[in-house]
């Protein structure tokens, strides 16, 4: 029986969102075509924001993918990546420091 083993690359982060606190954009980046239309972006990210504006956690899975995020007053960073990435890969994907200052 074959195995793969997926190797952590620059590929593991699908896209990195900042939304204000209505969950409006205010920055959007997809490195890859799994929301190809920007209509299908904003509803993604509609969802998002509307399952992580009032919780604790940091870490969701949603859609089928890992979302790693961060609230700051009246911001939120979300960084997603596939279902099969580990959440602590992602997060040394994104150093929050600069965003959070």
């Amino acid at each position: 029986m074959d195995t793969v083993t997926l190797e952590p690359s620059l590929y593991t982060v699908k896209a990195v969102l900042i939304l204000d606190n209505d969950g409006e954009r205010l920055y959007a980046k997809y490195y890859d075509g799994t929301y190809p239309s920007v209509k299908e972006q904003k509803a993604f990210e509609k969802n998002i924001f509307s399952k992580t504006h009032r919780t604790d956690s940091e870490i969701a899975l949603l859609e089928g993918l890992t979302v790693v995020y961060k609230s700051n007053i009246d911001l939120f960073f979300y960084v997603i990546g596939s279902s099969h990435e580990n959440e602590v890969i992602i997060l040394e994907r994104r150093d929050w420091k600069p965003l959070m200052h």
